[in-house]
Formats: structure tokens, C-alpha cells, sequence
């Protein structure tokens, strides 16, 4: 995966530097200063210093488009002509954030009135008046038809600022992640659930995602090609990452462990991202058995940055990658019933689970009955961690546009149904009743992702940067 790279540019206007001597050094320092601020592993930082000119503007724009930067800050340290920047804009073609930040946090008005030399007076000015050509440039690009955000605040001890600094870059990280993703899909929808039903073209316009349609023949003849040796290993791995219960036969683990290596090879072989799977192999007794041993593989696929969607539930796959690309899980899951007494919200679902963000080790049983579904093989039983979750659906409006449905709440111990699937306990700050009538509201499907954490700035962040709108629950 090629690093997310990271525009930065700031403005000024040559006209200044030979009148005010020492300015433009100073104002160069802020943005070594901001620089140094952006880097963190996985970014890679294209800085072309100060733009002062519309000649330099013209290169700049140039420079941007050929580094393939994903986004770009525009840093404003003083007052410069929107011709000085329009032209960087349209030619790098990629999202803008304005930087208007004051290098401290406020003028030593006794010192600059005691400097007595008004050109000098003039220079300090300059150095602080950053947020000038603010509305010029938010007029131009607007004219313009170029979305652009704004991060207003201080250089220094302005923790609000620079978070918002952060999400942006976690966005336009997870932009990156979801437009060189691959989608494996394998197998075909579940019948009669027409809410998940989706246009896999409109999945790849909007995430920039491939989509590789896979044959379970093929992970069935893989898992011919699987050694007694390399069961014995993946078994040894399913003891360690899972609480295997008593009653979980050895032929159950055997055929698990046989799928599960050969998942890992479909996806080594597509070089798979992702997944989002449903399948019943009726009259083939292979394709049965992979099918139905199938969920261990695939808990092990989601907690190792592969999230697997049961269903063939496209949306979700793409909503799961998601909060795991922020470092959040994505666990598969549905809500199901309300503990009235306790304002809380039951949500899960059989099939494969985010093992990384679950409350304890995850648990390993038979199941003689899934509901509608194959009724044999293992499945897994967990519950996401306590603590702040976010929720994530993307939903189709009824324009055929792709929409972000979120909610942050927090998942809380308590009774739990052990049948063999994932549950989990949340409650939301408009309580039970509002969440499901605001949550239902926005059409999701019945399918959601649940990661850890509060995630909905992010989220919405990814969503301006990619033209998805964002319709936060709570």
C-alpha cells in the first residue's frame, strides 16, 4: 500500500519580502512548524513552501498533481492574493484544507506600539495576519466550485485545533485505504433481503474500490490442496486466538481449519482487502462444508485488517473496512431487541466477528440451527469491549447516491444471550426508544458496523472528502 501524501503549501506575496525584512523567514518557520506537526508514520509530507506569485502558483498546482497528493492544507500565514492559490487548486484537483492559524495567541500590543518604526510595525502586522486573505480565497473558491474546509486556531497550545488537523488526516488516510481496496465477493446475496441489494458499480465510483467476484468452487478445490501438517498449525492458531469450547467436535475443527487456510490463500491470491460472502452449496457437499465451516476463517480474516460481511452484504463490507482502516474494528451486527428496563439495545449476529475489539477471548461453539441458514458447523460468540462505540451504516438514498448513517453510543456490561453469535449490549445518550426511530429514519440497512471509539468526526471527514453525506443519530 503506497503512503498517503499529504500537500502542504503556504501563502504569501513576493511583494512584501524585499520591504519587511526578516518576514518571510518568519513566516517560512510557521510552516516548517506546521510540517513537523502533520508527520506520523504512513504519511508522507509534500511541502512546497511559501506560494507568492501567480507563476509559482501555476508550478505548485503542477508539483501537486505529480506527487499524487491525496489532500492538501493550505496554510495561511499572511495576507496573499487569491491569484496566488486558485491556480495551485485547480490544477492539483484533490480536497483543501485552510489552515488559518495565529502563530500565538495574541499581539504584544505594548511592544509592537513601543516598535516607533512604522515599515517595522507593518512587518509584525503582517506576521500575524493570517486570517486576512481568509474570505478572499473562501470567495474564489466558492465562485469556483471548489469544496474547501476550514481549520481556524492557534499555531501552539491548541489541542481542539490540531485534533480536527488529525481527523482530516485520518480521513483523507482512510480515502486512500478504501480507493486502492480490493472487495472479494463471493457467492451471492441472501434471498428476499431487499435492503441489502447493492449497486457494486456505484461502490466503486464513490470508494474508488475493485471489485473481484470469486467462485466458491475455488475455495473449495483450494481446500483440497491443504496438508494434514498445515491443519494441525491453523489449529494450533484457532486454541490460541479463540476459547474453544468442550463440545466442539475434532471433525468441526478439522474441516474449519481446512477453510480457514484456504480463505487465506483466495485472499493472498486476489490480493483481497475485504470480503462479503453468502452461499448454501445446496446438492454439492463440498461447497457445503466450506460454507458452513467457513466463520473461524473468516474471524481470524477480520481481526488481521480483512473484514469478512456475512450475507453477501456489500455495504456493510465496505462500512466494516472502514472502521478498521481508523483502527476501530468493525464488527458485523444488527440490533435485535431492546432491554427496556435497562434503556439498553441488544445487537449482533451469527457469522464472523472482530475478535480484536471483543470483551475477553472470543468463544468457539457447534450451532445445530442458524437462523434460515446452514444449520451446522461453528460459530463464534463475543461481545465488543466496553467502552465508546461507533456505529456505521452506508445506506442508499433514494437518488442512488451513497450516504453515511452514524451513531456513537457506548457498548455496557451486562446479561447477554450466549446462543453461539455475537451480542453485545449498547446504550445511546438519546436513549433506546429515540435511537431506533432517528436510526431507522435515515433508511440504513438492517446491517451496521460497530467499531470502538468516537468516530463520527472522522467518519464525516471521510465522508466531505469523498462526497458522501453524513446524518449523525447521536
Amino acid at each position: 500500500m503506497q503512503p498517503t501524501r499529504i500537500g502542504l503549501f503556504g501563502i504569501g506575496l513576493d511583494t512584501y519580502w524585499p520591504q519587511f525584512s526578516g518576514l518571510k523567514d518568519r513566516l517560512d518557520g510557521y510552516l516548517r512548524q506546521v510540517a513537523g506537526i502533520l508527520e506520523r508514520p504512513g504519511i508522507e509530507i509534500v511541502n512546497l513552501g511559501l506560494v507568492d506569485n501567480p507563476e509559482r502558483a501555476v508550478e505548485a498546482g503542477h508539483q501537486f498533481r505529480q506527487a499524487d497528493v491525496d489532500i492538501i492544507f493550505l496554510h495561511a500565514t499572511t495576507y496573499a492574493l487569491s491569484s496566488t492559490v486558485l491556480p495551485v487548486v485547480r490544477r492539483a484537483r484533490v480536497p483543501i484544507i485552510i489552515l488559518n492559524l495565529s502563530p500565538e495567541s495574541s499581539i504584544d500590543y505594548t511592544s509592537f506600539n513601543a516598535l516607533g518604526d512604522r515599515s517595522a510595525m507593518t512587518g509584525e502586522w503582517l506576521a500575524h495576519c493570517g486570517a486576512c486573505p481568509v474570505p478572499e480565497i473562501a470567495n474564489v473558491f466558492l465562485r469556483a466550485g471548489i469544496p474547501f474546509y476550514q481549520v481556524t486556531g492557534k499555531l501552539h497550545d491548541d489541542p481542539a485545533c490540531w485534533q480536527e488537523v488529525d481527523d482530516w488526516i485520518e480521513a483523507a488516510r482512510v480515502a486512500s485505504v478504501m480507493s486502492h481496496n480490493r472487495l472479494g465477493l463471493l457467492g451471492h446475496y441472501y434471498s428476499g433481503m431487499l435492503d441489502i441489494y447493492s449497486d457494486v458499480t456505484l461502490q466503486s465510483i464513490v470508494f474508488g474500490t475493485h471489485i473481484e467476484f470469486l467462485e466458491v468452487e475455488e475455495l473449495t478445490a483450494l481446500r483440497r490442496t491443504v496438508s494434514s501438517s498445515d491443519i494441525q498449525d491453523r489449529l494450533a492458531v484457532f486454541a490460541q486466538e479463540f476459547d474453544l469450547q468442550p463440545d466442539c467436535s475434532p471433525s468441526d475443527l478439522e474441516a474449519a481449519a481446512r477453510t480457514s487456510i484456504a480463505l487465506d490463500c483466495l485472499v493472498d491470491r486476489y490480493s483481497l482487502g475485504s470480503l462479503a460472502y453468502y452461499y448454501e452449496g445446496t446438492g454439492n457437499p463440498e461447497n457445503e462444508t466450506a460454507i458452513a465451516s467457513i466463520i473461524l476463517g473468516n474471524s481470524l480474516l477480520t481481526a488481521k485488517g480483512v473484514p469478512v460481511a456475512g450475507e453477501y452484504e456489500v455495504k456493510n463490507a465496505q462500512a466494516m473496512k472502514i472502521m478498521d482502516s481508523f483502527g476501530a474494528g468493525g464488527s458485523f451486527t444488527e440490533y435485535y431487541a431492546v432491554d427496556w428496563d435497562a434503556d439498553a439495545v441488544l445487537m449482533g449476529h451469527d457469522g464472523p466477528g472482530h475478535i480484536a475489539i471483543a470483551e475477553g477471548r472470543t468463544k468457539v461453539r457447534p450451532l445445530s440451527v442458524f437462523h434460515g441458514k446452514v444449520g451446522k458447523g461453528l460459530s463464534v460468540e463475543m461481545s465488543v469491549r466496553s467502552g465508546p462505540v461507533t456505529l456505521l451504516s452506508i445506506a442508499e438514498t433514494p437518488q442512488g447516491r451513497l450516504k453515511f448513517v452514524v451513531a456513537e453510543g457506548e457498548s455496557v456490561d451486562g446479561p447477554k444471550l450466549e446462543i453461539g453469535n455475537t451480542n453485545s449490549r449498547y446504550r445511546f445518550p438519546r436513549g433506546a426508544r429515540n435511537f431506533i426511530e432517528s436510526w431507522n429514519a435515515q433508511g440504513p440497512a438492517h446491517h451496521c458496523a460497530v467499531g470502538v471509539g468516537r468516530l463520527a468526526s472522522k467518519i464525516e471527514k471521510l465522508g466531505k472528502l469523498i462526497g458522501v453525506e453524513t446524518a449523525q443519530v447521536c
